[in-house]
């Protein structure tokens, strides 16, 4: 058996402790830059139920029409680093659970740079595309009390509001990750966002899989045509959109993503 001297064991104490140090530090490093895959669950009758100026008939149409299965699944993915992050569908193009039919994805590719606090947004909607071009403008979030584990972290509860489209938005963020990303159009808070509740459940986006690894060209925007317009423009478009449809008696979410 070897015994240490109070001078050795003081000199192991040390080493160990930075090694500890070390592994820790790397382990957090390997936390922030990486993949994470989501899946959007969209429950439209829910949706449609909720608007006061369609018709019941209509609403009644809807039910009949998606009967049991009321929701409508999409693969999506948020690639993210400390300074940059791109959301984007999981896949070319969609496709069912079973495998037996596909469709084309509207365009949709929304990249931040948070070090120089700016953003572009590619958005198919009202039949053309657009490219949302303008500075960062975070969400004004209100963190609660309440946590919960989503995809094996713990995450920690924060509301705020779409004052656009009149939706309640919840966001459960990982500390554990600490990245200023998250999916859809949200952002903003001191972890990265691994689901995201729009208006009570209407649609819901969930982290399945979280996976660190070092980015090459992942991050980079691809070149797409479109109509450059700039975040007020684009609530212009929504709102204009929105009042139409209230108008007409229509669902607006068939033209627009909820």
């Amino acid at each position: 058996m070897c015994h240490l001297n109070s001078r050795q064991m003081k000199k192991y104490n040390i080493l160990y402790a930075s090694i500890l140090l070390f592994v820790a530090s790397l382990t957090f490093a390997q936390k922030d830059e990486g993949i994470i895959n989501f899946e959007r669950v969209v429950h439209y009758p829910k949706i449609i139920a909720r608007l006061p100026y369609l018709s019941q008939e209509e609403k009644d149409r809807v039910k009949l029409t998606w009967g049991s299965d009321d929701d409508w699944k999409e693969k999506m993915k948020l690639v993210f680093s400390p300074t940059k992050s791109l959301y984007t569908y999981l896949n070319d193009q969609g496709e069912s659970e079973d495998g037996t039919w596909a469709w084309r994805n509207d365009e949709l590719v929304i990249t931040r740079d948070f070090e120089k606090e700016k953003k572009t947004e590619v958005i198919e909607m009202l039949g053309k595309t657009y490219i949302v071009d303008d500075s960062l403008h975070t969400p004004k979030w209100k963190v609660m009390n309440q946590i919960k584990d989503v995809a094996g972290y713990i995450c920690m509860k924060a509301v705020t509001e779409d004052t656009v489209k009149k939706q309640k938005i919840t966001a459960w963020f990982a500390g554990d990750i600490p990245v200023s990303a998250g999916p859809e159009r949200y952002f903003g808070l001191p972890g990265v966002i691994l689901e995201l509740d729009i208006n009570e459940g209407d649609v819901v986006i969930t982290a399945t899989k979280v996976e660190f690894k070092k980015l090459d060209k992942e991050l980079i925007m691809p070149k797409t045509k479109g109509k450059k317009i700039k975040d007020a423009d684009y609530d212009a478009l929504l709102r204009n959109h929105l009042k139409d449809s209230i108008k007409s008696q229509r669902n607006p979410y068939w033209a627009i993503r909820y």
